[in-house]
C-alpha cells in the first residue's frame, strides 16, 4: 500500500502569514508531497520570546487561515507531547501512530545552518527526508548536502511574523500580509497589543 507523503512544517505561527501559506503550496507542487501539516509548536527549545500567544489561539488562527485549502492542514500533535518539544520525539511518535504516512521534514535555511544543535539530529538525518526552504541571510551549499536532504527551488519570501507583530503594535494595516481570517481574529480579539487608530 502506497504511503501518504506528509510534509511537517513546524513553527510558532505567531501569527501565520501569507508567506507561510505560499511556501506550503510550493512544497506541495515541487517536493512530491501529498499534504503539508502546519505543526504548531508549543515551545521551541532554541527560540523563546515574550510575545508568543498561547497555544490554542495560534492553533485557531492556523485552522481559520487554512480553511478551504486542499492539502494544507493545521496540526496540534505536539501539544500532547512532553515539553520542550523536540522534532525527533515528534517524528517518532507520529511514525508509530500514523504507519500509513511517510513524514518529510520541512525546515528553513536558517534552521539548517544550526541543525547540528537539534536534539538527535543525526537520527533525524538517518531516518527522514528533509527539504530546506530558502531564508533571507541563509546560504546553503547544495554540494555538501546529504543524499536525503534537498533545497526547495523557490523565491525568498520577505514576510516574517515579527514584522507582522511590529506592524500590529504600531497600528499599521496588515491585511496584505496575512489571510483575511487571521486579520479578523487579530482585530476582533485585540491580539498582539493591537492599537486601533481612529
Amino acid at each position: 500500500m502506497k504511503k501518504t507523503i506528509t510534509g511537517i512544517y513546524g513553527g510558532s505561527f505567531n501569527p501565520i502569514h501569507n508567506g507561510h501559506i505560499s511556501l506550503a503550496r510550493r512544497f506541495l507542487d515541487a517536493a512530491g508531497l501529498d499534504e503539508v501539516w502546519f505543526m504548531v509548536s508549543p515551545q521551541n527549545p532554541l527560540k523563546r520570546h515574550n510575545s508568543l500567544l498561547d497555544d490554542d489561539t495560534r492553533l485557531r488562527m492556523v485552522c481559520a487561515a487554512l480553511e478551504d485549502m486542499p492539502g494544507l492542514t493545521a496540526c496540534d500533535y505536539e501539544f500532547r507531547l512532553s515539553r520542550p518539544s523536540y522534532t525527533w520525539n515528534t517524528l517518532q511518535a507520529m511514525g508509530s501512530e500514523y504507519a500509513c504516512r511517510e513524514f518529510v521534514l520541512l525546515i528553513g535555511g536558517d534552521n539548517w545552518q544550526h541543525f547540528d544543535r537539534w536534539y538527535r539530529h543525526d537520527d533525524i538525518l538517518r531516518n527522514y527526508r528533509i527539504v530546506i526552504y530558502p531564508r533571507p541571510g541563509s546560504s546553503i551549499d547544495t554540494s555538501s548536502l546529504p543524499e536525503n536532504v534537498s533545497v526547495l527551488d523557490t523565491e525568498l519570501i520577505d514576510i516574517s511574523s515579527t514584522q507582522v507583530r511590529d506592524m500590529i503594535e504600531r497600528g499599521e494595516d496588515i491585511s496584505h500580509l496575512v489571510p483575511p481570517q487571521t486579520a479578523e481574529m487579530i482585530y476582533r480579539e485585540g491580539l498582539y497589543k493591537l492599537r486601533i487608530k481612529g
